[in-house]
């Protein structure tokens, strides 16, 4: 039996502790927005936060979380991430989504991103790029790198800016 503290609460989980924190979260506690992809931290699909740090969940065991705080792509839509909860209404506002399946891992990404930044500092697009580096290359098959503007990000970034006057 093993501790999990997912979005502000407290979950126990009779796994053993090298199983992934993704198959703990979907398969015991039948969280499901965070998805398998690759198995291999490649693709990005099942990226949460650990400890506001974004992590890919396929590959890590649910013995690293002990006594940390995950934070999963349901908390940016049931608002228990207020800085998340903005960029998913940011997602949505802008059409940065495509077929949707990565789109848990890049609001997570996005969200980690902005809350790296130094308090009170507005993101700009060159961030973007930055942080799409910093956080294993958030969306590298994704719209709003792929496409030669990134402008659907940058009214993210924008829209998160304006909304919003929460330090990241």
């Amino acid at each position: 039996m093993s501790t999990l503290h997912v979005n502000g609460h407290e979950h126990t989980v009779d796994v053993a502790p090298d199983t992934p924190i993704l198959w703990a979260l979907r398969d015991t506690l039948g969280m499901t927005g965070t998805k398998f992809g690759c198995g291999a931290a490649l693709c990005g699909a099942c990226t949460v936060h650990l400890d506001g740090q974004a992590i890919r969940s396929c590959v890590t065991p649910i013995l690293v979380a002990q006594g940390k705080q995950i934070t999963t792509t349901e908390a940016t839509t049931d608002g228990s991430d207020k800085v998340g909860a903005i960029v998913h209404a940011a997602w949505v506002k802008y059409d940065v989504a495509q077929c949707g399946y990565c789109q848990s891992d890049q609001i997570i990404s996005a969200t980690a991103f902005l809350k790296s930044l130094p308090r009170g500092r507005q993101p700009t697009v060159v961030d973007a790029e930055t942080g799409r580096a910093r956080f294993h290359e958030i969306s590298s098959s994704a719209y709003v790198f792929q496409q030669s503007s990134v402008a659907p990000l940058a009214n993210t970034l924008r829209l998160y800016v304006q909304i919003s006057k929460i330090a990241p």
